[in-house]
């Protein structure tokens, strides 16, 4: 096993290559290689006998970008790289101790021009806190950039510049119509070397690399490196079908393992930052998480598909709309959803302010209804909160979870440091083997439903727990309320 980072790397020019490196291996964020994605004919495509023709129509409507900004930066100091958030504070023990100085920083990247009038898409990692933005074409003619709109959700960024004639522009191509094993080539100014480019093939299609919400990356065996990030993954027709943004490597250099957005999540994007200067996302306003193999036997479900509801937040479209805590949704406008992973994406692909048929799972029957989405932008994600939640109360040990548990009163609050709006079941003990146990089950969680029913005291549970049994099945499925994080769990009974 091994563990992994990521990391956005701008390169300074013929720098030393540079990577974050976590266990065995990093994840860089350096425009990575080529990437498709897609399903095309079943008919084989020959490799091609050259690929200098479509480089040689391409290349000029590929640009470098460098920036500027003055950083704080340590007496050893070197080269300054932007990094996603949560590596900061990684970063922030090498500095301490060391006596600070302001100095400028440089940082190179690519992009690739997407309208003759001047307007350039790239990596928002590559622009991220710049002070200056150049934008170098590709008769080495240098042009000062303003930035038209960011999205951090997806790392794009769209750029403008005035030219003085009309630029070479390429266009967006379909990046689901790639398959695995079509061949692909990048374009861009790694390690501060313009103008390189690079072949490969499509590897894989819709990678999660845990950098985003919408992770769907393609990735692509092309040779890419810092300095990539930004440019253009293009297909054999001379179509951008993805933006090359990461990198898999122990060194930071290529090994060929590359990530780049695809095109026809990228597009979307820069058209709304073109129009409205942000996103304009579908906001449906619910916490999700994985239906497991055993989430969906205790459920009824018939296979582990779906998202499961463990948050309705107040006054969100959801709420509005009838779904509740516990629901597995199962359908959304009209498509299946396979995981819970893929919701946040189906949303966020709707116009906001739509309507759109939402199908849910509870208590054992599929329930149809209509949610009129929001807008994500527009929402504070920092002070949602949950719709509240009721209760009841009693005192009970429960040997066939494996738990001690209490009702929250006034002692029980004080001792597990609850707060007034908490409400449930507190677990005081838990038998370190049992399945609660595994499932991370500790003293101070509260259980707030089991099988999808509110619970307030002991007994509800051991009430649920004989209807379980009754019924055949092997677990009961409990919310819980950990920290303030709501989750769902399975948990077995220990002589189940």
């Amino acid at each position: 096993m091994y563990s992994a980072k990521v990391k956005h790397i701008l390169a300074p020019a013929r720098s030393k290559a540079v990577s974050l490196a976590v266990g065995m291996f990093a994840v860089t964020f350096v425009a990575v290689g080529l990437a498709i994605t897609g399903a095309g004919s079943a008919v084989a495509r020959g490799a091609p006998d050259s690929f200098a023709d479509l480089a040689e129509k391409l290349l000029p409507a590929v640009v470098n970008i460098r920036t500027t900004a003055t950083v704080q930066a340590g007496v050893h100091s070197g080269p300054e790289f932007n990094l996603p958030p949560g590596l900061e504070e990684f970063f922030e023990r090498f500095k301490e101790g060391q006596p600070e100085q302001r100095r400028r920083a440089t940082s190179l990247g690519s992009g690739f021009i997407i309208d003759e009038t001047g307007f350039i898409v790239t990596n928002n990692h590559v622009v991220k806190d710049a002070e200056e933005i150049f934008v170098v074409l590709h008769d080495d003619s240098e042009l000062e950039a303003e930035i038209v709109g960011i999205d951090d959700k997806t790392d794009i960024a769209v750029l403008k510049v005035n030219p003085k004639n009309p630029l070479p522009a390429v266009s967006f191509g379909d990046s689901d119509a790639e398959r695995v094993g079509d061949w692909v080539i990048a374009i861009g100014n790694p390690l501060g070397f313009g103008g390189t480019v690079t072949a490969g093939i499509v590897s894989a299609r819709g990678r999660d690399i845990n950098s985003g919400p919408y992770d769907n990356y393609i990735q692509t065996d092309a040779p890419i490196n810092k300095g990539n990030s930004g440019g253009p993954l293009f297909n054999m027709e001379g179509e951008v079908i993805g933006i090359n943004t990461a990198i898999f490597s122990p060194n930071g250099g290529s090994i060929g393992i590359g990530f780049a957005i695809p095109s026809n999540l990228a597009s979307k994007v820069v058209s709304q930052l073109r129009e409205y200067g942000t996103t304009r996302r579908g906001w449906l306003g619910v916490t999700i998480q994985q239906v497991t193999d055993e989430i969906a036997d205790s459920m009824g479900l018939p296979e582990a598909s779906g998202a499961l509801v463990s948050t309705v937040h107040e006054d969100s479209p959801a709420a509005a709309a009838g779904i509740q805590t516990g629901d597995v949704i199962t359908t959304f406008n009209g498509q299946k959803v396979p995981n819970s992973r893929r919701l946040p994406r189906m949303v966020a692909d709707s116009s906001v302010g739509d309507t759109v048929p939402v199908e849910v799972w509870r208590n054992g029957e599929k329930v149809a209804l209509n949610v009129q989405l929001g807008q994500l932008e527009k929402v504070d994600l920092a002070s949602l909160r949950g719709a509240p939640q009721q209760d009841q109360e009693t005192p009970r040990s429960l040997e066939s979870l494996g738990l001690a548990l209490a009702p929250i009163g006034s002692a029980v609050r004080q001792e597990f440091g609850l707060t007034d709006d908490v409400e449930g079941v507190v677990i005081t003990k838990v038998d370190p083997s049992s399945d609660a146990a595994e499932k991370q089950l500790r003293p101070g969680n509260v259980i707030v439903e089991v099988n999808q029913e509110k619970v307030s005291s002991p007994d509800d549970i051991a009430k649920q727990i004989e209807a379980s049994k009754a019924a055949g099945k092997k677990s009961v499925l409990m919310l819980i309320n950990q920290n303030g994080a709501l989750r769902f769990e399975a948990v077995r009974f220990k002589d189940g």
